[in-house]
């Protein structure tokens, strides 16, 4: 490359030599008009003289243009700042095998033949969420983001949360798919950061903090039973317990004794239900930080604030036999409705259903009705009756279903339909997987499960029967069409 085209910090850089070169052409081109002009205005042979003159002139010309095409557009061979080309790499443990260095050397000698390679593939690359704590000083997130930098990592998102002693700093990083979570964490290590965790994340995360949490209150101002979903949400992988104030005062602890503003003890946070209990929300693998804490704290107001609500949208449905029914949300609302079907029912449906005492059916109404502990759908006869209860419980980090069918109104598919509705909503929730807890006389709940065509795990507990359906393949509520059929994804 030329002197005149190699630069410095984006300025072009000019050498005296060049100048001086410039300098005596210009000198000696005047000097040769000179002797031309004289031996052409004075010699017999200045017509020969000036034509040759004009032909050399024309060839010189020439020759500089050639010149300049051939040199003036020649590839760089040397650096000037940009990028090189990216080297394929094969995947797999480096210096593993003969071949990937063979593939190294195979892919350096293309690259120096050309500057770009249109058909080379590169590996996809990888979100993840990371989170390290880091000395609250000047300079200490630049150290930090220079390491990151020397990965290749990009970061798309930063949240801090400031503690007493340093800082928490949340990142959502893009990184090249042959970059292993433990390079970023040696690196970040290295770098001042301690307490590392990282994680796989999606396209989910993509979504602004702000933005995320607005929509997550929208959710739950719209319906009670979203609050845990939520909470699960805002916080990541956690386990979600919502205990009653008189099972509370059961084990021996008011619920009076937990202050108004709740309580942050390290992976655990307990904060004040709305109906008078407590929720207890623990994450073993990662501290909570106090802005985490107020984030929980400001939906659970929220929820208190607005009160018990659910949506207010039900289906009319023709059975098989000609019979119309509804299914809608039900709730606290329906407590003496559903405790009128108890008493429809034989013991032995109600025995199938509770597992214990017949007499004690009635008392875990309440309970299972509440938003505050999973969702309820009903299934309500032409003349308002209630025939049918199917509930979706959050039990901690795990979902159960169960269902409840009046004598008289099974064997109709009633309990698929109950069934099909309350996986959808929670294949919605973003849930792994259900399980239900039954008999394993109890055909009509078995069949029910095997009818939802997804992969089932059989366990049997102290002689009860342990169904659990994984959720990967399931289809949401919102795709279902028709009475016992869901539309294909």
């Amino acid at each position: 490359m030329s002197d005149v085209t190699r630069a410095r910090h984006g300025r072009p850089v000019h050498h005296w030599r060049r100048d001086l070169v410039e300098l005596a052409a210009l000198f000696t081109a005047v000097a040769v008009a000179d002797v031309v002009a004289d031996l052409v205005g004075h010699g017999p042979d200045g017509p020969v003289l000036l034509t040759i003159s004009a032909l050399a002139l024309i060839a010189t010309a020439g020759f500089h243009t050639w010149w300049s095409r051939r040199h003036g557009h020649a590839p760089p061979a040397s650096d000037t700042g940009a990028r090189p080309a990216a080297r394929l790499r094969q995947t797999g443990p480096t210096g593993s095998s003969e071949s990937e260095s063979t593939f190294e050397s195979k892919s350096t000698s293309e690259s120096e033949q050309s500057s770009a390679t249109p058909d080379a593939v590169a590996e996809p690359a990888a979100l993840w969420r990371m989170r390290t704590t880091v000395q609250d000083a000047p300079g200490s997130l630049a150290a930090l983001c220079t390491a990151l930098a020397g990965k290749k990592v990009d970061i798309l998102s930063l949240q801090t949360h400031p503690l007493a002693e340093g800082t928490v700093d949340e990142f959502l990083l893009r990184a090249p798919g042959a970059v292993a979570a433990s390079e970023i964490t040696r690196a970040v290590s290295l770098a001042g950061g301690s307490g590392t965790w990282i994680e796989r994340a999606d396209a989910h995360d993509l979504v602004d903090a702000p933005t995320r949490v607005l929509g997550l209150a929208t959710r739950t101002a719209l319906d009670a039973a979203e609050l845990p979903l939520a909470l699960r949400q805002l916080l990541g992988r956690c386990t979600i317990r919502s205990l009653p104030a008189n099972v509370v005062a059961g084990k021996g602890r008011e619920p009076e004794s937990l202050p108004v503003e709740g309580a942050l003890e390290d992976t655990v946070m307990r904060l004040r239900a709305p109906e008078g209990g407590v929720i207890t929300i623990e994450r073993p693998y990662l501290p909570f930080t106090p802005t985490e804490f107020a984030r929980a704290r400001a939906l659970v107001e929220l929820d208190a604030r607005l009160g018990p609500r659910i949506p207010r949208s039900q289906d009319v449905l023709t059975l098989p036999e000609g019979n119309a029914i509804t299914v809608r949300r039900a709730d606290t609302g329906d407590l003496d409705a559903a405790r009128e079907m108890h008493e429809r029912c034989s013991a032995r449906t109600l025995g199938m259903r509770y597992h214990g005492p017949v007499g004690d059916a009635d008392r875990y109404l309440n309970h299972l009705l509440s938003p505050r502990f999973g969702r309820t759908l009903a299934v309500q006869t032409a003349s308002g009756r209630i025939v049918g209860l199917g509930h979706l419980l959050w039990d901690g980090d795990e979902t159960e279903v169960a269902l409840l069918v009046e004598d008289d109104w099974q064997r109709r598919g009633i309990g698929s339909e109950l069934l099909g509705r309350l996986v959808g909503m929670a294949v919605e929730a973003g849930c792994e997987s259900v399980y239900a807890v039954t008999q394993a006389s109890n055909t009509g709940m078995v069949a029910a499960m095997r009818g939802l065509d997804l992969p089932l795990d059989y366990q049997i507990e102290e002689g009860t029967l342990v169904v659990t359906a994984r959720l990967g393949a399931a289809v949401s509520s919102a795709e279902v069409t028709e009475f016992g059929r869901a539309e294909a994804p």
